[in-house]
C-alpha cells in the first residue's frame, strides 16, 4: 500500500521565505515537515512507501531525500554520530516522486500518484499538518478493516460559524455516543465543501488525512472542474458515496498540527519544543544576547532597536 503526499504547491503564504526554500522543508525542530509527515505515513502496518507529488520548481525536496555520503562521511569524521545518523536515516527513507505540472487543484494532485497506486487502496496525507502521535492513521485502516475494505476519512469539529472555511461530512454515527466526540465514527451520506454555516449538515470538518479505496483514482481520471477551476477530491469523493459506503473517524483536533501559515508553524513549533524534554527549557529560558538584558517586545520589535 502506498501514502501519497501532495506537495507541488508553491508556498506563496510564506514568501518571500520561500524563494529559497520549499515550504515543506521548513524544520519543526530540527526536521522538515515533510520528514515528519513521510515517517508518520511510513508508520502504518502495510504501508511500504510514500509518493511526495512535486513541482519541478522545487528540486531540493527530491535532494532532501536522496543519500548524502559526503556529508555523512564528514559529520563520522567529527565524531558527530547522531548527526550522522539522522542525515542518512532522511535519505534511506522509502520516498518516490512524481509530478504535477500544472496547478489544477488536490484531486489533480492525488491522481499523478495512480500509477504508483496501481488497484490498492491508499492514503492521502495534507503535507501541511502533521500528527505526532501517528495514531491517526491506523485507527482509520482498522475502521476501513471493520467495513469491507470502505474508505475513511478524518474529521474534527469545528465553530459551527466557520464551516464556510471546510469541507464538511454529513452521516449517521454509527460507533459512539456523541458525533463530535475523538473515536465516533459516522457512516457518511455527504460531503460538502465550504458550505455557509445555515447550510451545513453537521460541524464536522476533513483535517487532511484520507484512505481511500483505488477506485476514486478511476473517478479522478474524468472529474470535471470544481470551485476554483480545479479537479477537487472531494467532488470525487461525492461520486464515489454513489457506488461504495464511506465512513468518517472523529478525532480531536488537537492531536494534529497545523503548519499552513507563518503563524500555524510557529505556533506547531512551539508545541513541539514544550512537549520534548530536550527542548522545553531552553524555549522557555530567557536568555539575553551576549549578555545584555532582555528588552521588552513593542509591536513585535525590541525597544530601542531599529525600525
Amino acid at each position: 500500500m502506498k501514502a501519497i503526499i501532495p506537495a507541488a504547491g508553491l508556498g506563496t503564504r510564506f514568501l518571500p521565505a520561500t524563494k529559497g526554500v520549499p515550504k515543506e522543508l521548513l524544520p519543526l525542530l530540527d526536521t522538515p515537515v515533510i520528514q515528519h509527515v513521510v515517517e508518520e505515513a511510513l508508520d502504518v502496518e502495510g504501508v511500504d512507501a510514500a509518493i511526495i507529488v512535486n513541482s519541478r520548481e522545487k528540486p531540493m525536496l527530491e535532494a532532501y531525500f536522496s543519500p548524502a555520503p559526503a556529508l555523512q562521511d564528514f559529520l563520522c569524521a567529527h565524531g558527530k554520530e547522531s548527526l550522522t545518523k539522522k542525515v542518512e536515516e532522511a535519505g534511506s527513507l522509502p520516498v518516490a516522486f512524481v509530478y504535477q505540472d500544472e496547478p489544477l487543484g488536490l484531486g489533480h494532485a492525488v491522481l499523478q500518484a495512480a500509477p504508483e497506486v496501481g488497484d490498492e487502496p491508499f492514503f492521502v496525507l495534507l503535507g501541511d499538518y502533521v500528527v505526532p502521535a501517528h495514531g491517526m492513521n491506523p485507527a482509520m485502516a482498522a475502521i476501513s478493516a471493520a467495513h469491507g475494505g470502505a474508505s475513511v476519512i478524518a474529521v474534527a469539529p469545528v465553530d459551527p460559524s466557520t464551516t464556510g472555511r471546510w469541507g464538511i461530512v454529513a452521516g449517521e454515527l454509527v460507533e459512539g455516543e456523541d458525533s463530535n466526540a475523538p473515536g465516533a465514527v459516522l457512516k457518511l451520506s455527504g460531503l460538502v465543501e465550504k458550505p455557509a454555516p445555515e447550510e451545513a449538515p453537521t460541524n464536522l470538518a476533513i483535517v487532511g488525512r484520507y484512505l481511500l479505496s483505488p477506485r476514486v483514482m478511476g473517478l479522478l481520471e474524468d472529474q470535471g472542474t470544481g470551485a476554483g477551476g480545479e479537479i477537487q477530491l472531494t467532488d470525487a469523493l461525492v461520486r464515489l458515496l454513489e457506488e461504495e459506503e464511506m465512513y468518517a473517524l472523529v478525532v480531536d483536533g488537537r492531536d494534529g498540527l497545523d503548519t499552513g501559515t507563518p503563524a500555524t508553524w510557529a505556533a506547531a513549533n512551539a508545541r513541539m519544543a514544550l512537549a520534548h524534554a530536550a527542548s522545553k527549557g531552553a524555549f522557555l529560558e530567557e536568555r539575553p544576547l551576549h549578555g545584555a538584558r532582555p528588552r521588552r517586545l513593542e509591536g513585535g520589535v525590541p525597544r530601542g532597536a531599529r525600525r
